[in-house]
Order: C-alpha cells, then structure tokens, then sequence
C-alpha cells in the first residue's frame, strides 16, 4: 500500500511539473525577443524522440500514468518551436515540420518491428538533441536565453520516471532511455550554470 502510495506521488509530481516544464523557456524567448544559444535542431530532434516514446508506450498498452505527460511535452515543444523559428525569422519552415512528424507518426505504426526499431533508435535521437543544445551553448558561450529551470525539470521527471517504470513495466529500452536522458539534462544544467557564471565574471 505503501508502495502504492509513493509510486501515485511520483506519477503526480511528474505530471505537474511536466505541465509547466517548458513554460519558463517559453516566458524567456517571448520577453528577449530573441531564442540566443537555442538550437532548433536540438528541439527538432527532441520532438522526434518524444513522438516515438508516445506511440511506442500507447502501441503496447503501457499503464496511462506512466506516459501521460507526453502529450503535454510535445505541445509545449511544438509552441518553443514556433516561437524559436518566429524570432529567428524563419517561421515559414514551420508546415515542413509539421508534415514530416505527423507522416513519420503514422508510419511508426504500420508494424511491430518498426515501432521497436523506433523505440531503441529513439534513445539516440534524444541523446542527439541535448548534445545538439550542448553545442549551441558551446558556439554562443552564453546561457542567457536557455532558461536553467526548464532543464531542472527535465532531471526531475527523467529521475521519476525511471522509478516509475522500475515499479511498473520493467522495460530495459525506456529504463537505458530514461537514464541516458538524466545524465544528458545534468550536462546541459552545469553548462548553463558554467556561463552564467563566466558572463557574470567578465561583467
């Protein structure tokens, strides 16, 4: 019961911070007019990863409470996006993308195969989009747009969720994903961290 209990705790938590985990990058964008030391294809590819995860656990039928954030990621994604291309004045791109995920989406499903290949191939996809907002911060050496809360709720859900799935499914792919994506979102953390600190200094 206990048990229970704490595992209900884990999928609320994670759910409510998922709810508003982009938001503080989102307020960021908006108020500097500007998406500075963000990487589009960091996003792009975070997209692609998520996508995959959803259709994959909805494909097996995996319990509702461990993927319910989901949905919510990838609207906030698909809005950080728009307003990355918007700003950086190529919002004309933006029916491309749209086209590719929703055919891409659609043909995940045609076989079990496929949606398994996905599945282990979405783990590099994500790691490929944090690498990717790693190399934006290294090329701009500043952090100023890259909002350091939004990825302090990217290890938090990362960590509640290899709990969940630790009590739930078993599953060893989501399990490596989940944790991959942990020590990613701490990477990106201390990034930003280091050139705040750095631009600080120079002041």
């Amino acid at each position: 019961m206990e048990l229970e209990a704490v595992l209900m705790l884990a999928n609320s938590s994670t759910l409510i911070v998922c709810m508003v985990l982009k938001f503080p990058q989102i307020v960021t964008v908006i108020a500097a007019k500007n998406a500075w030391g963000l990487s589009v294809r960091s996003l792009v590819l975070e997209l692609v990863g998520f996508l995959v995860f959803l259709t994959y656990q909805t494909y097996y039928e995996y319990p509702l409470a461990t993927y319910l954030e989901y949905p919510i990621l990838i609207a906030q994604d698909a809005i950080l996006l728009m307003c990355i291309l918007f700003f950086n004045g190529n919002i004309g791109t933006a029916l491309p993308y749209a086209i590719l995920f929703i055919v891409g989406w659609r043909l995940l499903t045609i076989h079990r195969l496929i949606i398994d290949l996905a599945m282990n191939l979405s783990t590099y996809i994500s790691a490929l989009s944090k690498y990717a907002q790693l190399q934006s911060l290294w090329k701009a050496q500043n952090s100023d747009q890259v909002n350091a809360l939004t990825w302090s709720f990217a290890i938090y859900t990362t960590c509640m969720r290899v709990f969940t799935t630790l009590m739930t499914t078993q599953d060893t792919a989501v399990i490596i994903r989940y944790v991959v994506m942990c020590l990613l979102n701490i990477w990106v953390l201390m990034t930003i961290i280091y050139y705040r600190k750095t631009g600080k200094k120079e002041e």
